[in-house]
């Protein structure tokens, strides 16, 4: 059985009953109309932003790179740690420099929150986007797991709209 609906196809799940949205033209690109970028300063920042800027230039879509300090709960959160912090204007200068030579204009805005993901989520519903973007660099436990960290799992499982996972790709050990 398969309901045409809009763009996509319901088709049932193999072995059950419970219908799934698949995309009619699977080589479509998924639209958006106003995105938040998280920036962390991370060396994947940069493939990043570039990837959600070309998508958005496609698009004729607003961006949104945000930066969140995170204050420890045993400081003041109206403390002003990321304003004196060169590094931190380097890692906005850098996402907006990157944008703009893909063609974007990236609006970069500064956060200072107890909790990154808390704040990327809050974020996202404030500017009403329809997308949230988050690197995550690939790491392993002691042991050799790989760790999602916490922020992450935060996001997926809290922020209202679509939200894409870029991971930074494997490197592979210098032997």
């Amino acid at each position: 059985m398969q309901r045409h609906s809009g763009r996509c196809l319901a088709t049932p799940a193999r072995g059950s009953d419970k219908v799934a949205a698949v995309p009619s033209d699977a080589h479509a690109v998924p639209s958006f109309r106003r995105a938040v970028v998280a920036l962390s300063g991370h060396p994947n920042g940069q493939r990043l932003v570039r990837l959600v800027a070309e998508l958005a230039k496609a698009h004729k879509a607003e961006l949104i790179g945000v930066h969140v300090v995170e204050i420890d709960w045993s400081m003041p959160l109206d403390m002003d740690v990321a304003g004196r912090s060169e590094e931190i204007q380097r890692v906005l200068d850098v996402a907006e420099g990157t944008a703009e030579s893909a063609g974007v204009k990236l609006e970069p805005v500064l956060l200072q929150a107890r909790d990154v993901g808390a704040a990327l989520v809050d974020e996202t519903v404030e500017r009403e986007a329809d997308l949230l973007v988050v690197g995550l660099a690939y790491r392993t436990k002691f042991g050799g797991d790989f760790a999602i960290g916490r922020t992450i799992p935060y996001i997926l499982k809290n922020a209202p709209c679509a939200v894409w996972v870029v991971r930074e790709p494997i490197q592979e050990e210098i032997q």
